[in-house]
Protein backbone atom coordinates (compact mmCIF):
# COMPACT_ATOMS: atom_id res chain seq x y z
CA UNK A 1 0.00 0.00 0.00
CA UNK A 2 1.43 3.36 -1.00
CA UNK A 3 1.70 6.36 1.26
CA UNK A 4 -1.65 8.09 1.72
CA UNK A 5 -1.77 11.88 1.85
CA UNK A 6 -3.84 13.90 4.30
CA UNK A 7 -5.93 15.46 1.51
CA UNK A 8 -6.80 12.00 0.17
CA UNK A 9 -7.91 10.87 3.61
CA UNK A 10 -10.17 13.87 4.17
CA UNK A 11 -12.35 13.07 1.15
CA UNK A 12 -12.89 9.43 2.12
CA UNK A 13 -16.07 8.28 3.85
CA UNK A 14 -16.10 6.87 7.37
CA UNK A 15 -16.39 3.32 6.01
CA UNK A 16 -13.46 3.82 3.66
CA UNK A 17 -11.35 5.17 6.53
CA UNK A 18 -12.25 2.19 8.70
CA UNK A 19 -11.27 -0.20 5.89
CA UNK A 20 -7.98 1.63 5.30
CA UNK A 21 -7.25 1.58 9.03
CA UNK A 22 -7.86 -2.16 9.18
CA UNK A 23 -5.54 -2.76 6.20
CA UNK A 24 -2.82 -0.56 7.68
CA UNK A 25 -2.98 -2.34 11.02
CA UNK A 26 -2.58 -5.65 9.21
CA UNK A 27 0.38 -4.26 7.29
CA UNK A 28 1.89 -2.91 10.51
CA UNK A 29 1.65 -6.35 12.08
CA UNK A 30 3.33 -7.94 9.06
CA UNK A 31 6.10 -5.33 9.07
CA UNK A 32 6.77 -5.90 12.77
CA UNK A 33 6.91 -9.63 12.13
CA UNK A 34 9.35 -9.14 9.23
CA UNK A 35 11.47 -6.86 11.40
CA UNK A 36 11.67 -9.44 14.17
CA UNK A 37 12.76 -12.17 11.75
CA UNK A 38 15.27 -9.94 9.96
CA UNK A 39 13.43 -9.94 6.62
CA UNK A 40 12.42 -6.27 6.53
CA UNK A 41 13.41 -4.55 3.26
CA UNK A 42 12.19 -1.00 3.95
CA UNK A 43 12.57 -0.01 7.63
CA UNK A 44 11.10 3.44 6.91
CA UNK A 45 7.80 1.87 5.92
CA UNK A 46 7.06 1.09 9.59
CA UNK A 47 7.19 4.79 10.37
CA UNK A 48 4.98 5.72 7.39
CA UNK A 49 2.34 3.16 8.35
CA UNK A 50 2.35 4.23 11.99
CA UNK A 51 1.89 7.88 11.06
CA UNK A 52 -0.86 7.14 8.54
CA UNK A 53 -2.71 5.15 11.20
CA UNK A 54 -2.45 8.17 13.50
CA UNK A 55 -3.77 10.47 10.75
CA UNK A 56 -6.79 8.24 10.17
CA UNK A 57 -7.55 7.99 13.89
CA UNK A 58 -7.26 11.78 14.22
CA UNK A 59 -9.73 12.30 11.36
CA UNK A 60 -12.15 9.74 12.81
CA UNK A 61 -12.00 11.38 16.23
CA UNK A 62 -12.57 14.84 14.76
CA UNK A 63 -15.58 13.61 12.79
CA UNK A 64 -16.94 11.95 15.91
CA UNK A 65 -16.68 15.22 17.85
CA UNK A 66 -18.37 17.19 15.06
CA UNK A 67 -21.19 14.63 14.89
CA UNK A 68 -21.75 14.75 18.64
CA UNK A 69 -21.86 18.57 18.60
CA UNK A 70 -24.41 18.61 15.80
CA UNK A 71 -26.55 16.03 17.55
CA UNK A 72 -26.60 17.89 20.87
Amino acid sequence: MAQIKQADLKVQTDDQLATALQELKREQFNLRFQSATGQLEKPGRIREVRRTIARIKTLQHGRKIIASQQGA
